[in-house]
């Protein structure tokens, strides 16, 4: 565990945001049950109503969003009984376009141990108190997003990020945690659809900065100012997962359609193909005029302002988007400027997961990929230590791997729990049984395993 996350724990045993300690997945908790499931090793169960959050544990409370009919909630738990000690509704001006496998209430909560912090797309950023009492809000949106938001805002000393990527208007807000007040905030154009929740890197003798990938490249950013600091690209034009980061090195892992080795088309620049079929000469492009049946078909994508025509931002967009190559790359950390060149550490392009993030555990890097594959590569090269399916746990994967104890956990959105040995020779050693669909990844703290499935929260652990 990298020297950032001594700073980012606030107690011994915290799970403070999406994937615990800075994202990791990592937990350093020792002694986990090893029999455990419905009924078995459960500390507790509590009925809540669905949302695809993850538990965050910090202190004495647990926090979760959910929503229930056209209702947006936030909930405290108390951590030792699971008793529900408040819920409080969000406002909901609107309700916007979700992917099917997206919900109203996907983002995490984030805490500094006593005041929560959470994210709606229907609305934007609110703040609550130890006893529910609402501290502030900061509505956010509309967004253009067709698939609805999914980052997690991150805690960063008394700076709260918040990431909001989308077709157009995409944004990066930093607010004052204690009044909701804009910090900075950096427009970013260059990037459209983005789900990926930020990481935060400390340089050698220099200052935090925050780590957000998105479409085709991931930014440094300082975080007390939003000034950016380094870039690298090679990325896909879409992210959904969160990066792993490792002592000296980032590991980005990003799959989108379109973007597998061997489907890259070479299109055009702009105003090549506007000289061809500009035939109104309004200086865009009509649907009626453009001659290649795959635009035609998905202009609605394409047309990422919403504006009807296809403008020169949409078309580069469309440009890039079939360049680019999915994968998983690992980058140097550090230095100023595009360090794509100088800092690209390794590739792999094949067999890649679409929603869950990478988890760096003992200097291996795992992938857990839709159909139930788990590939293991080596961290420092990027060579395929084994590859295989997660015997007994097929089907979709939303959830994301985490760490501890020497072990790792995943679950397929049909509620397969897999208990897995790791290493170059991973094996599988259990499959647990939750009957019920999952999409939040569970988290792990103070010894007990926490999971949240469609309709309830479970703590399994010694009594």
């Amino acid at each position: 565990m990298h020297g950032l996350m001594l700073g980012i724990l606030l107690f011994g045993g915290d799970w403070p945001t999406f994937r615990g300690p800075n994202s990791s997945g990592v937990a350093p908790d020792r002694g986990l049950v090893e029999e455990f499931g419905p009924g078995k090793s459960e500390v507790w169960k509590t009925p809540l109503p669905p949302g695809h959050s993850s538990p965050v544990i910090v202190g004495e409370r647990i926090y979760l969003t959910g929503y229930e009919g056209e209702k947006l909630f936030t909930f405290a738990l108390d951590r030792a009984s699971g008793r529900i000690l408040w819920r409080r509704e969000a406002p909901r001006p609107r309700q916007e376009k979700l992917h099917k496998s997206n919900s109203p209430a996907s983002p995490s909560a984030a805490s500094d141990g006593r005041n929560v912090f959470v994210f709606f797309t229907d609305f934007g950023v609110l703040s609550y108190g130890p006893d529910g009492e609402e501290r502030w809000r900061v509505p956010l949106g509309p967004f253009n997003n067709p698939m609805g938001q999914a980052a997690t805002p991150v805690l960063a000393g008394k700076t709260l990020l918040v990431p909001c990527d989308q077709e157009s208007g995409s944004f990066f807000v930093a607010l004052d945690k204690d009044t909701g007040k804009v910090r900075w905030r950096v427009e970013r154009p260059e990037f459209t659809r983005g789900f990926s929740t930020p990481v935060l890197w400390r340089p050698k003798g220099g200052r935090l900065q925050v780590l957000q990938a998105g479409s085709y490249r991931l930014v440094a950013y300082d975080v007390e100012t939003g000034k950016e600091e380094f870039i690298v690209g090679g990325l896909t034009w879409q992210l959904k997962p969160t990066p792993a980061l490792g002592d000296d090195a980032i590991y980005v892992l990003g799959w989108a359609g379109v973007a597998d080795p061997g489907q890259q088309e070479n299109v055009p620049e702009y105003e090549e193909v506007l000289a061809r079929l500009d035939k109104n000469g309004d200086g865009k492009l009509q649907r009626d005029e453009i001659d290649n049946p795959k635009i035609v078909k998905g202009f609605e994508d394409l047309d990422l302002d919403r504006d009807g025509v296809m403008g020169k931002r949409d078309w580069q967009m469309y440009r890039s988007k079939r360049s680019v190559v999915n994968g998983v790359r690992a980058f140097r950390l550090g230095g100023k400027g595009d360090m794509t060149d100088k800092n690209t550490l390794w590739k792999y392009e094949k067999s890649l997961p679409n929603v869950p993030s990478p988890l760096l555990y003992e200097g291996v890097l795992y992938l857990c990929k839709e159909g139930g594959f788990l590939t293991a590569l080596d961290a420092k090269t990027g060579n395929v230590l084994k590859q295989g399916r997660i015997t007994g746990a097929p089907g979709a994967y939303f959830s994301s791997p985490v760490a501890a104890d020497g072990k790792l956990y995943t679950v397929s959105e049909e509620g397969k729990l897999a208990v897995i040995k790791p290493g170059a020779d991973w094996e599988v050693i259990k499959i647990v049984d939750f009957n019920e669909s999952v999409n939040a990844t569970p988290a792990i703290a103070d010894g007990r395993i926490y999971v949240r499935t469609h309709s309830a929260l479970y703590c399994f652990g010694r009594r």
